[in-house]
């Protein structure tokens, strides 16, 4: 899994990402994935709002190369059952929309699948953050025992 999710970083082609991709958990590396096909869908809308098609098709093929290459190819498909399913065909309807998107320069079907990645890399962060009654307070030091230093005289 972790080879097929550093061939899409490299797609995404942020050399610069390789120290956080060898230290990240597999979590970790979906959410990278999840960023980078955002980013490069914000240098799509860009670029296709400035007319300038070739970068756009570069942009929207990084995407769907991150897409592709990454989030698929990490699917369990031996564990995951329904939810497998379901990612699966959500990605292949994002891989679609971004092919009509590049077609038809539709800067709306671009946002759409930015709102979906979205949506996507917050429950994955979700679900690395510790819930509130996970959360320990910090316990404090009775007063008795912050009594100011003193040297020799009370």
């Amino acid at each position: 899994m972790a080879a097929n999710i550093k061939q899409a970083l490299n797609a995404y082609g942020q050399s610069s990402l390789e120290l956080d991709v060898e230290n990240a958990s597999p979590h970790k590396l979906i959410v990278m994935l999840y960023a980078g096909a955002i980013k490069a869908l914000t240098q799509a809308r860009v670029h296709m709002r400035n007319g300038e098609v070739g970068p756009k098709g570069v942009a929207i093929s990084r995407a769907i190369a991150i897409v592709e290459e990454g989030l698929r190819s990490s699917l369990d498909r031996e564990q995951g059952g329904e939810l497998v399913d379901n990612l699966s065909a959500l990605y292949d309807y994002i891989g679609f929309r971004l092919l009509e998107a590049n077609l038809k320069m539709d800067e709306a079907a671009i946002e759409e699948v930015q709102v979906l990645l979205q949506q996507l890399k917050e429950a994955w962060e979700s679900i690395d953050k510790p819930q509130q009654s996970e959360i320990k307070p910090e316990v404090e030091a009775p007063q008795s025992a912050r009594t100011p230093l003193s040297y020799g005289r009370v």
